[in-house]
């Protein structure tokens, strides 16, 4: 019996085990909302309020649950809305695919209603994109796009299908793809490499390793704790990297980059063995790359081969899943101590602690609230077994500064575009990804106000996140650089505010105002005894700096305290 192209993709879609989709209708992809209906036993289909939303809530999903995130928007500005989405997961490796509208094939490039060029648009970000013009081809379509996403290094697809496509009729079959010629996203393990990379780690006195989104990615944390406890390694992690290990593992020295820990920031420095497990040496890690670990020798793990040398020069590449590479190593390595290295770091901890974090954690009475304070009393609240959700800014560094961890797969952020808005899309989606789970969203005011019609998302669903607004009224993260490098001109970034108290309450969730310390305890017990949504708005300092800060271009060991 033949089928029409939109039940096809419908089939398509059970055929790689989607269970939910995020989406939003329009005019080009009318038959494949109208396929839907007939398949909502089958599908939790979640309607956002703005395809930007329907993107960073597929990410969130995507994120927790470790498998590719579906959207399905209609074409034009529906498209072109999920761009931001699409760059998003490509900068941090996240299986997203979206799948929107076109107009009939017939139609093409004569500027009908709401035609745009998505395929031209989404080439440069994404994995693959790929125009549907025939229902013969949805269903190979529909494997491949999968099989891209979610393979090697993971990230964004798009499918574009015209609306004859999606009306046309077909017989359908499903389809498999697990090979692509001139596409090899698994690779053997290269032995030579492996014995050398033993051999540097075995001779190092100073070792150091930096934990990437990778080891997440290929749910390889347990083979990275066994690599570093048989070479005795203190590693630290990129905000992209977190929750990889607990965050009271003995070997864990925190978070290194802009905002980053003063110890491995500048231990990087020192070190004479850096191992890289997953990351890509973002220049908010780096810093100034001609500064950038001058004394070591560099042992870079990585899935993308795209990544080796790209911005650091290493002494040897380790291509492939780390959960397959780090295994390799690790049986060669000796069983090693390194107190002395690792003692060496403390002196620069108990700087910062006492420079910061003790004054962040701990202010005086009679000082503002301080965004870590707040974060860190929610975190001890959930006892480190919730998922952290943030949006962009002060927060964000804030919330990955002060949060702690005991479970993996637990920090969904923005890292590579850095998107503010990402915040209540994604928890969104990280919450039905894992319903039992307390998800906490820290957000500011400005990235809030980007995305804040999700709200209606949320009570749709019944979506019980837990959203903390830090406000302090500006802009925070400009007006930081516009302190510290722009002589305090606070250009655009002072924010007149809405009510969001009153915001919520029109969107039917609970709220409540904290402006004094001694309201904080008590507000965050209201939230987490609460199962629906919740959004607890936090007056907190205007003037809050989150330090320590590498300046932008410079070393990491040029880092303010």
């Amino acid at each position: 019996m033949k089928i029409s192209g939109s039940k096809a993709l419908m089939e398509a879609l059970l055929n790689e085990g989607v269970d939910t989709i995020f989406g939003y209708p329009g005019g080009s992809i009318i038959p494949v909302f109208d396929a839907l209906y007939d398949y909502m036993d089958k599908f939790h289909y979640v309607l956002t309020r703005h395809e930007q939303g329907a993107t960073h809530a597929a990410q969130g999903y995507a994120r927790i649950k470790g498998k590719p995130g579906v959207c399905i928007v209609t074409s034009g500005p529906g498209a072109t809305n999920t761009i931001t989405g699409i760059a998003d997961a490509m900068l941090d490796s996240t299986p997203l695919v979206v799948i929107t509208g076109q107009v009939n094939d017939t139609m093409l490039g004569t500027d009908a209603f709401q035609e745009t060029d998505l395929i031209g648009i989404t080439l440069p970000i994404s994995k693959w994109s790929y125009q549907i013009r025939d229902p013969k081809e949805i269903a190979f379509a529909v494997a491949k796009a999968f099989y891209i996403a979610g393979s090697g290094r993971p990230g964004p697809v798009v499918l574009d299908i015209t609306k004859n496509a999606q009306s046309e009729h077909v017989d359908f079959t499903p389809a498999k793809c697990d090979f692509i010629r001139s596409y090899l996203p698994n690779r053997s393990i290269d032995q030579y490499a492996v014995t050398k990379a033993a051999e540097l780690i075995n001779s190092a006195k100073k070792p150091m390793a930096l934990v990437g989104h990778g080891v997440t990615i290929g749910e390889a944390e347990q083979e990275l704790m066994a690599f570093l406890d048989k070479a005795d390694i203190p590693a630290a992690w990129t905000i992209m990297g977190e929750s990889a290990m607990p965050t009271d593992y003995r070997l864990n020295k925190g978070m290194v980059g802009m905002h980053g820990n003063i110890a491995p920031n500048i231990k990087t420095n020192e070190c004479d063995v850096l191992i890289a497990i997953g990351m890509r040496f973002a220049d908010r890690v780096t810093g100034d790359l001609k500064r950038y670990a001058p004394n070591a020798k560099v042992i870079h793990f990585e899935i993308d081969p795209a990544e080796i040398n790209k911005n650091v020069k290493c002494e040897v590449a380790l291509l492939g899943n780390v959960k397959n590479t780090l295994p390799a190593v690790t049986s060669l390595i000796k069983q090693n101590n390194h107190k002395d290295w690792i003692d060496s770091f403390a002196q620069y901890q108990a700087k910062e602690n006492d420079n910061v974090i003790s004054k962040e954690l701990n202010p005086k009475p009679d000082e503002p609230l301080k965004m870590g304070e707040v974060v860190r009393a929610i975190s001890n609240a959930t006892e480190g077994n919730a998922i952290l959700v943030t949006d962009v800014g002060q927060n964000q560094m804030a919330a990955l500064r002060y949060f702690q961890f005991k479970q993996k797969r637990s920090v969904v952020t923005s890292g590579g575009a850095g998107t503010m808005g990402f915040g209540i899309p994604a928890a969104i989606g990280a919450k039905i990804a894992a319903p039992v789970r307390t998800v906490c969203l820290f957000c500011g005011d400005g990235g809030f106000q980007m995305t804040m019609q999700e709200l209606g998302t949320i009570i749709q669903e019944k979506t019980g996140v837990k959203i903390i607004l830090l406000n302090n009224n500006y802009l925070g993260m400009v007006r930081q650089q516009q302190e510290l490098f722009f002589s305090k001109r606070y250009s655009s970034t002072p924010m007149l505010n809405p009510d969001f108290c009153a915001v919520a309450k029109a969107y039917g969730i609970a709220t409540s105002h904290v402006t004094q310390r001694d309201e904080l305890s008590s507000a965050i017990n209201d939230m987490l005894k609460d199962d629906n949504p919740y959004l607890l708005v936090v007056e907190i300092d205007e003037n809050g700096l989150v330090l320590p800060m590498v300046p932008p271009g410079k070393g990491n060991d040029e880092i303010i305290v």
